[in-house]
């Protein structure tokens, strides 16, 4: 039997790794080899943690794959994933070195088959981003207390009634301005962009320009503008990704909400808008202060003003109390001061005394005086009218005619004053005292001037 010896000289050993450095190694190698990296796969075990972390398997009929998608990720989600959805995911494998785990880091998840419109989003967002149309300068804040609220959804939608339902539950008393339009299909942007620009004609009491407007004339002022849906595929939702509907978005003059899906659904109008609520529920309760919420605050100003009245009055009683203790026993004071007052009394009341029989006396002459006055001025009135009636008589013009003068006149009734101006054979008529005279001109002697 032939028996061998094992030469440890002869054998190559392998090099003995650290557990976390071959983690390490291993890690390096998949980032060289395969990153960035798309996969396409069915959504398994999806979590969200509080961090705002998702956590979630990719399976397909061959592999699983575990994958994490951070909290940044997670904000610029579209839509919200659920369990059994078929997607596609773009990001970084890893190895999660406590547990040596390989993992898939996703930045981007879009449905499968929805990658174009998904990549569209990314451009119009980035586009617009640095336009500085998301900057949070340009957001306004929301109004205490809006005196009208523009809304702008679908007559069919669930949110509408989910928006109206939170508002008269919270703050019945706000009226709510609605401008219909479509929120999804092709016409939806149009009709969106439309509604808004009708309620901004409204904002701040501003008029409508024709005056055959539909709208009452008595609609509220708008301080503040909802756009509500509900949630729906990245399709149904692809109007509010809309490049026109973001700059009318823009240009209103009063802040606006944006509930628009779920909470995990985000679209460009959601960046534009002033504050995004992750629901229209949401949207309507951040545009309404809670009625329980202002009697609260007014119960506790009520409260804070009897408090601060009750110390004040309790330092004043103090303050009396104090100026009381200094004036000790004030009765010698109060007498002297009661006598000077009786004696001005008594001095203002014989002073009123004699003013009231002076005037007395004035007017007794006054009334003495009277009728010698009236009958003087009635004796000149009486002239006055007489006079008058003198020279009015005198005046008239028949006491002329009975002293033998006529009045000529032709057939039209014009006045003939001069001789000149009658012709022969002319017709006239000549008014006496006593009636006229039909006459004919034989002929005209003229008056020679001196």
């Amino acid at each position: 039997m032939n028996i061998g010896f094992f030469d440890s000289d002869s054998v190559t050993m392998p090099r003995v790794w650290p557990v976390g450095a071959l983690v390490r190694a291993a890690a390096d190698v998949l980032q060289a080899r395969f990153n960035p990296v798309a996969v396409c796969g069915e959504v398994s075990g999806l979590t969200g943690a509080a961090s705002g972390h998702f956590y979630f398997s990719l399976k397909d009929d061959a592999g699983q794959l575990r994958c994490v998608m951070f909290r940044r990720a997670a904000a610029l989600l579209g839509f919200s994933a659920r369990e059994g959805d078929r997607v596609e995911v773009r990001g970084r494998l890893a190895v999660y070195e406590p547990r040596g785990d390989l993992q898939l880091v996703v930045e981007s998840m879009a449905r499968a088959g929805q990658g174009a419109l998904f990549e569209q989003f990314l451009r119009l967002k980035e586009r617009l981003a640095a336009e500085g149309l998301f900057d949070s300068e340009r957001k306004r804040p929301l109004p205490a207390t809006p005196r009208g609220i523009g809304l702008v959804t679908s007559l069919g939608a669930a949110a509408l009634r989910d928006v109206l339902s939170a508002l008269a539950r919270r703050a019945p008393h706000l009226p709510v301005l609605l401008a219909p339009a479509a929120v999804q299909g092709a016409g939806a942007v149009a009709e969106l962009c439309a509604a808004l620009e009708k309620l901004y004609q409204w904002a701040h009491h501003r008029k409508l320009p024709r005056p055959d407007s539909a709208l009452p004339s008595d609609v509220p002022a708008v301080d503040l503008i909802l756009l509500v849906r509900g949630g729906g595929s990245i399709e149904d939702l692809w109007a509010f990704n809309d490049e026109r509907l973001a700059r009318t978005i823009a240009a209103s003059p009063v802040p606006v909400i944006s509930g628009i899906g779920h909470e995990t659904d985000f679209t460009i109008a959601d960046f534009v808008a002033d504050v995004r609520a992750p629901t229209p529920t949401a949207a309507a309760e951040l545009a309404s202060a809670a009625r329980e919420q202002w009697l609260a605050g007014l119960d506790a100003l009520a409260e804070r003003a009897a408090r601060a009245l009750c110390r004040r009055l309790d330092a004043e009683g103090q303050r009396l109390d104090q100026l009381a203790g200094r004036l000790g026993r004030p009765s010698s004071a109060v007498t002297a001061e009661r006598a000077r007052l009786a004696r001005r009394a008594e001095r203002l009341r014989h002073v009123a005394l004699l003013r009231l029989e002076r005037e007395r006396a004035r007017l007794d002459r006054l009334a003495e005086r009277l009728p010698a006055g009236l009958a003087r001025r009635r004796d000149a009135a009486h002239e006055r009218l007489r006079r008058a009636e003198a020279h009015f008589a005198a005046l008239d013009p028949r006491r002329v005619l009975e002293r033998g003068y006529a009045w000529l006149q032709n057939t039209d009734g014009q006045p003939l004053t001069r001789a000149a101006r009658a012709l022969p054979d002319q017709a006239v008529v000549a008014t006496l005292a006593d009636g006229q005279i039909d006459m004919t001109v034989q002929r005209a002697r003229l008056r020679q001037l001196s």
